[in-house]
């Protein structure tokens, strides 16, 4: 099958549109539970004819279901982390080498060569489980860094900026991922000039903090680390790209990855037009061997030039109604 390697080599707004209607008529046939799903919908897939009349899976699936296209056995399963009580989000990723060229390409798109980067990790509460798509995403960039600079620190702060100082030494750029809430105890224990570093949160309190807007935890994390501004991925579990956002929370997604609004009292309803406010929709090709077309339980809105910032998530009742749509 070519499919994975057209999906890399997308140019523009037709090209996607015509390889994301190819793959949503192969996983309606392929995937069993959205097969399921589209025909309980009423709707015949060789009728769908642009990305907006596309059904988009609601992300709670791949907690209570297999989200499989083909069959076959996962090289991995990815878990979400979860609360204490709540069941966890399983993403059976058949080719693992698809996430890692999703991945590879879409940091090089947007940050460069690796290489150019000591490349750190600040994710306590990750580093203990194997199955994180966020230690699985942090660790390959460190290997493809090959800088010894980098690494992942648990909560050694110390050894941390020591590292840092270390790839200043040697000239390299440093980007540090961390979740919101180590990135803000970092920031309170050790308030320090890097303003020469890339500081990207990928979010999360985990219970540890209250939560926060974003405005109010970038404010905090500029004014401890004199950062003019701070980076920002958007992925989850359950989708194989990330979109980035390099200042200001709005994002932007690589060529085979696109953000839909969906209109909250309409679930099956989209548009793409900056301004559109409400849930979001993705549209993940990567998501070749899984479901590529799926309603998370977040709220954003669209900017120009097909930017989209998150808003904030749906609430319980919001989440239920949704899926009444397959009772």
């Amino acid at each position: 099958m070519e499919l994975p390697e057209e999906i890399f080599r997308i140019s523009g707004a037709s090209s996607f549109e015509k390889l994301a209607l190819e793959i949503f008529r192969f996983q309606a046939d392929g995937c069993p539970v959205y097969g399921e799903y589209v025909s309980l919908l009423g709707i015949k897939p060789e009728e769908v004819d642009s990305i907006c009349s596309i059904p988009f899976m609601p992300i709670s699936f791949f907690r209570d279901h297999l989200v499989m296209t083909g069959g076959g056995e996962p090289e991995r399963i990815f878990l979400s982390s979860g609360t204490a009580g709540m069941k966890q989000s399983r993403h059976h990723v058949r080719d693992t080498a698809i996430y890692d060229e999703s991945l590879e390409r879409t940091f090089r798109l947007f940050y460069g060569e690796p290489a150019e980067y000591a490349i750190t990790g600040l994710l306590p509460s990750y580093l203990e489980r194997d199955d994180s798509s966020l230690i699985y995403m942090a660790n390959r960039l460190i290997q493809l860094s090959g800088n010894d600079a980098g690494g992942f620190f648990l909560d050694d702060h110390t050894a941390l900026l020591q590292a840092i100082e270390k790839a200043r030494a040697a000239r390299l750029k440093v980007l540090l991922i961390g979740v919101t809430f180590a990135l803000l105890d970092l920031a309170e224990k050790h308030p320090v000039d890097l303003s020469d570093v890339i500081i990207m949160e990928t979010g999360g309190m985990k219970g540890r903090r209250r939560e926060m807007i974003r405005e109010e935890v970038h404010e905090i994390i500029m004014k401890a680390f004199g950062v003019s501004s701070v980076h920002s991925e958007y992925g989850m579990t359950e989708l194989l790209s990330q979109a980035y956002s390099r200042g200001g929370g709005l994002f932007r997604t690589p060529p085979w990855m696109k953000v839909l609004i969906r209109d909250s009292h309409d679930p099956m309803s989209h548009s793409s037009e900056a301004g559109a406010a409400g849930g979001i929709s993705v549209i993940d090709l990567a998501n070749l061997w899984s479901c590529s077309f799926i309603a998370t339980a977040d709220l954003g809105r669209m900017h120009p030039g097909g930017l989209f910032e998150v808003q904030g998530r749906f609430d319980e009742a919001d989440i239920r109604g949704c899926n009444l749509l397959v009772s």
